[in-house]
């Protein structure tokens, strides 16, 4: 997730300072009760207008069910999305690497249209171990045993597990705008906390942060989106369930994720990974961003980008500058 407004830090500072704590004790308690399906509406009619060319598929997995656009021609490409977006946040870059790609683009289990399952024991269903299994069942269901992958925010996340747990399925990785998440919990600083402090927040147990988010959604979510994608996001994120899947995300990953992540320490990604982190966000700010994913990858390469966390969608020329030479 990006950095936070101004409004938005001011509405949850005094929410985040109870929270910090509670990432060195236990793992928020089980969430209270089930979040309901999907919302009525989808985003199909602007699948069709922004990603001209694609086709819209329910795709079930194990667990869930996944609103995904598949289009293009070539060697298959997935990109996963991050918090608090969907899989529409590619819509200015999928296009074009539909040109030399078979392009998947999901929406992660309780996001945007696709199902949102129980929260189950510690939060299991939505660990990012649960979600990248997704990734390889999704892929299965279109024909792809092997396939590169793009991570932007969350879903960086979910790739750098699915590399860790499937690295038999995947050829290439690029991760957009993270550090790996055992790093940043291991080593919390003021300044960490203070620039994602909504980390601390959302890890608490429901529905303290739910409460918060769904108090004030226009103020919330959609702010910094591009134009095209503000009504859109409004529209997912007045879906209370979309609000508690995203709150599940954050908690699996202070929590059991931080279990797998820990037996996982020795294990490095296999495949080539090329990390791209926003020259003047947070994360480039405060960390040696290329040099921390050199300790998790045997291939690493990288580079700063102009614009802010999601530079994917607001500088998608230089997004594709990155990407394409890589993935070729």
């Amino acid at each position: 997730m990006g950095e936070p407004t101004t409004t938005k830090r001011q509405l949850l500072r005094a929410g985040a300072a109870l929270a910090a704590a509670a990432i060195f004790s236990s793992a928020a308690r089980a969430a209270d009760g089930g979040a309901a399906g999907a919302s009525a509406i989808d985003s199909s009619p602007l699948d069709a207008r922004l990603l001209p060319g694609f086709r819209v598929e329910k795709v079930p997995t194990s667990g869930a069910t996944l609103h995904s656009v598949i289009g293009g021609s070539g060697p298959p490409l997935l990109l996963i999305h991050g918090a608090p977006l969907t899989h529409l946040s590619w819509f200015r870059v999928a296009p074009e690497l539909a040109k030399r790609f078979t392009v998947v683009a999901p929406d992660l289990r309780g996001y945007g249209d696709s199902s949102k399952p129980e929260d189950g024991e510690n939060h299991i269903n939505y660990s990012k171990r649960t979600m990248a299994r997704d990734k390889i069942e999704l892929m299965k269901h279109f024909g792809f045993d092997r396939f590169a992958v793009v991570g932007h925010d969350r879903g960086g996340r979910v790739a750098h597990r699915l590399a860790l747990d499937h690295p038999q399925a995947v050829s290439r990785m690029a991760v957009i705008d993270i550090v790996p998440t055992h790093y940043l919990y291991t080593h919390v600083t003021r300044a960490f906390v203070d620039a994602y402090f909504h980390w601390f927040l959302y890890i608490r147990p429901a529905p303290f942060p739910e409460r918060i988010l769904n108090g004030d959604v226009e103020g919330n979510f959609g702010r910094g989106a591009p134009p095209e994608l503000r009504e859109e996001y409004l529209r997912v994120y007045r879906n209370p369930a979309n609000v508690h899947g995203m709150c599940e995300d954050y908690r699996a990953s202070a929590g059991i994720d931080m279990q797998f992540d820990e037996a996982d320490l020795d294990r490095k990604i296999a495949c080539p990974l090329h990390v791209l982190w926003a020259r003047d966000g947070a994360m480039g700010r405060m960390y040696d961003v290329l040099g921390i994913w050199k300790e998790r990858g045997t291939t690493v390469t990288g580079a700063a980008m102009p614009g802010g966390h999601n530079f994917q969608e607001t500088h998608p020329q230089e997004t594709l500058a990155q990407l394409l030479p890589f993935l070729s």
